[in-house]
């Protein structure tokens, strides 16, 4: 059975450079693993564009707090000293977004291992992910011959692609990440919104199947920092 032929599709909406979504990652890898249904990504559009804001103290030392929350919670790693930039940084999630509806576009298959890759980069690497030039390096794992995807990924297409994105998934009633929904024909359904461990969440899709009760844990919020 291919995967437009599935009858379930799950749907996880999340930002690169979401911090509780990068905690939900490993859950999100077993999820993947443990159920044989498809997992699309959907980028929610964290601080996007004129929503992007500078890296100053108050932001600083509220990603501080949350990135050691995170850590605890999920065991990620997080390279803090990122956080030391004095430089004028914005937290732009804008670029990250259409790298990743890019890759989606051009090589489907490697859609969700960008995404974490590029999380990865951010919180455990200190990788400037809003920088375009740090990309060829972030494409490595991926693509032989990137030229296409570097010279796509910072187009009007592919802004226009994530902008429907943030869009859709606004419609949906997601204003945090991460969320994970699940697909069924043309119902569209709520399994969890916010963080889960893996020892939880798979519990929490098995519930949904039988009960159709989402579950609710930590989000980062397109109000908030985070």
């Amino acid at each position: 059975m291919t995967a437009a032929e599935h009858p379930f599709e799950f749907v996880y909406v999340g930002d690169p450079m979401c911090s509780w979504c990068w905690g939900f990652a490993p859950a999100v890898e077993q999820l993947r693993d443990g159920f044989n249904i498809p997992l699309r990504v959907v980028v929610g559009g964290l601080r996007p564009g004129d929503s992007a804001e500078k890296l100053d103290d108050a932001m600083r030392s509220y990603l501080e707090q949350t990135w050691s929350q995170v850590a605890s919670r999920s065991g990620q790693p997080f390279d803090t000293s990122f956080l030391a930039r004095t430089d004028g940084w914005v937290y732009d999630t804008e670029l990250p977004a259409m790298a990743v509806v890019t890759m989606r576009k051009l090589h489907p298959d490697h859609e969700l291992a960008f995404f974490t890759n590029l999380q990865l980069a951010f919180y455990a690497n200190g990788v400037d992910i809003t920088d375009s030039s740090a990309y060829p390096d972030l494409l490595a794992p991926f693509l032989d011959e990137p030229a296409e995807f570097l010279e796509a990924f910072t187009g009007d297409e592919a802004r226009w692609e994530a902008w429907n994105d943030f869009s859709t998934a606004r419609s949906w009633g997601i204003n945090g990440f991460p969320a994970l929904l699940l697909q069924d024909g043309d119902d569209l359904g709520l399994i969890t919104r916010g963080f889960q461990p893996a020892s939880s969440l798979v519990p929490a899709v098995a519930d949904f199947f039988v009960n159709k009760r989402p579950s609710e844990g930590v989000v980062c919020t397109i109000e908030g920092y985070c």
